[in-house]
């Protein structure tokens, strides 16, 4: 479980945006009154410490490993122990009773050890116990009688039960289910990692859209104010003015809504980052230490395939379920065979206490000698094959006529099917998101380079807009259709960087585990 864990931890540990750090990326969250600078590396950390929803997801595996130490404790040996003391009164009911009241007491103790053992089906049981009587009825042969036993049972099935029954059925399958509670742990650790990835880097780019806003903003402030100095001087009419005011407007309300983002992001982070038991969660705000960059990586998409096919986390459950339905249909299909136990009983005792002899030649006969046996030479007897008694048999029994067992079979044969054609589709889903998030990543970084050139060329196209504009080459409306064209150019520019950066993450992710 650890080992998955570590792995699922590290998979996305390299860095899937490219970025530019400004801050040391190892370093703890440094944090100045109620602002906190963060880096990638340390909202994921922060993500898989404080995470509510992975919180509750970590508690899984220790629900399956209690469940699978459950179904083995049916293995485990059963010690019980018996202890008992007693009396009784009747009336006597032969001449050899002596007439009146025969009064008996009795004491026994006994101890016994059975188990289901976890290898071909079989049990058995073992117990010896001791007991003391006495009586005063005449013509006993041991007053008081000692007596010890040991007796052991043992039943081994020879067909239905002995490769498979429902006690080690139930252990196997706890035990993939527990292998499936780790996968799909790893699976909420990349989830988690992915998640923080794109909210940081949601945050980073709505703070980035802001300074492109302002950018756009300054360049309409700029506009305008040329354009009054030039009304002051009498170069241009005051209605050029008003066109101005109009696109410093505009670009006002981009800034806004920038900032909207900017706090829609933090608020995303937040919930992803922070343990909402703090007292200054809502008033903690996020300072990024790193900003979006571009860098060309190359991908293999056969490899990713590849990757996928073996170390996604949904197709690794499904196979675990494809095993779960294996083993009960193998459980199901030998329970339809007959039923042949193989039995062996053995039982050794002693007998001891005071033995009475009689003189039979009289009537009723006289009491002639006594011999003592004490209760040590009753227990060697007993462990010594002192009377032994022992039996070997075998029970067979077999239904006639179709069973309930043969139609579940059947019935879990279908499952079995249908789970088969369901883990096909998986895979070709698999495949197909892996083909779809590669061929994005590859269509992004050829998005980043066409808009790039095209804001180089709206800068251009501006700059020599404005060298017209200053002779008096160009109006007031083509100046600013240019500087609108450059605000989308960088507006462009910065959403295809973004895109690209979101799809190396998702492109890392998705080979991993189901996550877009």
């Amino acid at each position: 479980m650890m080992t998955r864990s570590l792995a699922a931890m590290t998979v996305l540990a390299h860095f899937s945006l490219m970025v530019v750090a400004t801050a040391g990326a190892q370093q703890p969250p440094a944090s100045t009154g109620s602002v906190v600078q963060l880096t990638m590396a340390q909202a994921e950390a922060m993500a898989l410490e404080s995470n509510l929803q992975l919180k509750i997801d970590r508690l899984d595996p220790v629900v399956a490993a209690e469940n699978l130490a459950s179904a083995r404790s049916v293995f485990n040996p059963t010690l019980g122990s018996n202890f008992s003391r007693g009396s009784s009164q009747s009336p006597s009911g032969s001449v050899f009773e002596g007439g009146g009241t025969v009064n008996s007491t009795s004491l026994s103790m006994g101890t016994n050890v059975r188990q289901q053992l976890p290898w071909f089906g079989g049990n058995y049981q073992l117990s010896w116990d001791a007991s003391r009587s006495e009586t005063s009825q005449l013509g006993a042969s041991f007053n008081p009688r000692l007596s010890a036993g040991l007796r052991f049972n043992f039943t081994q099935p020879l067909l239905a039960g002995f490769k498979v029954d429902g006690q080690r059925l139930q252990v196997d399958t706890a035990r993939r289910n527990q292998s499936i509670a780790d996968v799909q742990l790893d699976e909420r650790i990349i989830t988690t990692r992915v998640q923080a990835q794109l909210a940081y880097l949601a945050l980073v780019s709505a703070i980035r859209q802001r300074e492109v806003s302002q950018q756009n903003l300054d360049l309409a402030r700029q506009q305008l104010k040329d354009n009054q100095a030039r009304v002051e001087v009498g170069t241009m009419a005051p209605i050029d003015i008003i066109e101005a005011e109009a696109e410093v407007a505009s670009r006002e309300e981009g800034v806004i809504r920038a900032d909207a983002s900017i706090a829609t992001a933090e608020d995303s982070l937040r919930a992803l980052i922070l343990d909402p038991g703090r007292a200054d969660y809502w008033q903690v705000r996020f300072e990024p230490t790193e900003t979006i960059s571009l860098q060309e990586r190359a991908i293999n998409i056969a490899g990713a395939i590849e990757t996928a096919m073996r170390e996604r986390t949904d197709l690794i459950v499904a196979r675990s379920q494809m095993e779960i339905t294996d083993l009960s249909m193998k459980a199901t299909k030998n329970s339809t065979l007959p039923t042949a136990n193989l039995t062996f009983q053995y039982s050794a005792s002693g007998t001891g206490g005071t033995q009475n002899f009689y003189n039979n030649s009289k009537f009723p006969p006289v009491l002639d000698r006594t011999l003592a046996r004490g209760f040590g030479a009753v227990v060697g007897d007993s462990f010594t094959n002192n009377l032994p008694t022992w039996s070997v048999g075998v029970n067979v029994s077999y239904p006639i006529g179709k069973s309930s067992t043969e139609a579940n079979l059947a019935r879990q044969q279908i499952q079995r099917q249908q789970q088969e054609t369901s883990l096909r589709a998986l895979e070709l889903r698999v495949v197909t998101s892996v083909r779809t998030v590669g061929r994005e990543l590859e269509t992004n970084y050829k998005r980043v380079q066409v808009t790039q050139l095209a804001r180089e060329r709206a800068q251009r196209q501006l700059e020599a807009e404005e060298k017209r504009f200053a002779v008096g080459l160009s109006g007031t409306f083509t100046l600013q259709s240019r500087q609108r064209d450059l605000a989308t150019a960088r507006i462009n520019e910065l959403n295809a960087t973004i895109d690209y950066n979101r799809s190396l993450i998702q492109f890392d992710a998705i080979q991993k585990a189901p996550v877009r």
